[in-house]
């Protein structure tokens, strides 16, 4: 269900952090305008750096929400959080070889211009992206499913 919410966010125009994030609103107390506003950095791979995916980032952010850790010296917390981010990639990873945005790509450059490409059915066809978020989504859920939050 939220693999399909996931795409289906992509495809109104939200980007792949973004897509992710908002799939996931009702699980926790964030409004979604904060949300979107939050999660709008890491499009493309943080900004279009073709740095970690931004569905992958999106999906630690959502973790964050849900299970994170809030005080400074909460060392085994912080631990038992990072096991988790740790276990979550893995599973991207193992899924698609990578969670780094140029390698899923196929890109050669590290940097692209900061301007989004334009949305069209040519974009959509030769980018893995409504994929990969909804693989992401998919962990995440199953993750969820499996760890339900506990109440804040």
């Amino acid at each position: 269900m939220r693999r399909e919410k996931a795409m289906e966010l992509f495809e109104q125009g939200y980007n792949c952090s973004q897509s992710l994030v908002l799939a996931f609103a009702d699980l926790y107390e964030l409004d979604e305008k904060t949300a979107a506003a939050v999660s709008s950095s890491f499009g493309g791979g943080m900004g279009r750096l073709r740095e970690v995916c931004g569905s992958v980032s999106g999906m630690f952010l959502v973790a964050g929400l849900l299970y994170g850790y809030t005080e400074p010296g909460a060392r085994e917390e912080k631990a038992g959080h990072y096991v988790r981010i740790q276990e979550l990639a893995k599973k991207f990873e193992e899924k698609n070889g990578s969670i780094v945005c140029r390698t899923l790509l196929g890109l050669s450059v590290q940097r692209e211009s900061p301007v989004p490409s334009e949305r069209t059915a040519a974009y959509y066809k030769k980018r893995p992206c409504r994929q990969l978020i909804g693989d992401a989504a998919e962990i995440l859920e199953a993750y969820i499913n499996a760890h339900p939050p506990k109440e804040r």
